[in-house]
């Protein structure tokens, strides 16, 4: 726990100094405020909503914490800490706080990932303690669409069906392993991505393009709330690149999302690719912020 000094009035009138605690970890009590507090940075925040809406705020079933910043009756700012950390909505103030109480502890988590201006200022406080870090994406453009595109649809992409995993399984590691830096099969053979891509499929929320049995595109929407499905996971095979097959497929995976899933669809991408840029520009994306990441 974080505390800080502040000053006030006692009954006397005089001026004396108080102990508050504004970082704490938050509870099941408190999980209206939280959502609340979500509510208002919806796209950059998906992710932490989704968890919280799936597992509530219980430590011993969330897979995380959530740190909150603020009194009980005025919560400012939230901090998720998991496989990922989060900040949502902090201030330098906030961001200084969290940063305190994180710098004592171990890192655990792969990566911090957010709105750019607090994810960039938690790093340059943590740095010391839990750098270095592998890689740092300062400008990824957050973009939303809520509308079909105009762009005509690939009739080919689809849902990836249960008995197709060892067909996508393949791709999908190729797609990490080229954004992320690392492959996915490292740490464990691989057996946790796979379970995660296999939850994808049975969900209804992988889709790819099959030629003669091999994948040639994939997409899932790998965060779902009420706001948004956030599609991650984007790839092209290396092979059918610059045939322009991204922008059809990708306005097949918008088309399905928005009729099935939710009222809008997000993503965000590296400011360097200006390929995926074009096609999601050209699918109706517009900008609403700028994430940033930093990878361990």
């Amino acid at each position: 726990m974080v505390t800080v000094s502040q000053h006030a009035v006692n009954g006397s009138g005089r001026l004396v100094t108080v102990l508050t605690a504004p970082v704490r970890q938050l509870g099941e009590s408190e999980r209206r405020a939280v959502e609340r507090l979500l509510d208002l940075d919806p796209f950059a925040s998906a992710q932490v909503a989704e968890r919280v809406a799936a597992r509530g705020l219980a430590w011993w079933r969330a897979e995380g914490r959530v740190l909150g910043y603020g009194s009980r009756r005025h919560l400012e700012s939230v901090c998720w800490l998991g496989g990922n950390l989060t900040p949502v909505l902090a201030g330098p103030q906030a961001i200084a706080a969290f940063a305190d109480l994180l710098a004592g502890e171990e890192r655990l988590c792969s990566s911090i990932v957010g709105r750019a201006d607090a994810v960039l200022q938690l790093w340059d406080r943590l740095s010391d303690t839990w750098g270095p870090a592998r890689d740092v994406r300062p400008n990824q453009p957050l973009l939303v669409t809520d509308a079909l595109p105009l762009v005509p649809v690939d009739p080919q992409v689809r849902r990836v069906r249960s008995g197709e995993i060892d067909k996508l399984f393949p791709a999908a590691v190729a797609m990490y392993t080229e954004e992320v830096g690392v492959s996915p099969l490292v740490d464990d053979g691989g057996r946790g991505y796979r379970r995660r891509v296999t939850d994808m499929i049975r969900s209804g929320r992988a889709y790819a393009r099959f030629v003669d049995g091999q994948v040639v595109f994939k997409a899932e929407l790998a965060v779902v709330t009420r706001r948004t499905a956030q599609v991650q996971g984007v790839w092209v095979a290396p092979e059918w690149r610059g045939r322009g097959i991204a922008t059809a497929a990708m306005a097949a995976v918008v088309s399905d999302a928005l009729a099935r899933i939710a009222p809008t669809v997000s993503l965000y991408v590296n400011d360097f690719n200006l390929p995926a840029r074009r096609v999601y520009e050209r699918c109706g994306f517009r900008p609403v912020g700028t994430l940033a990441t930093v990878l361990f």
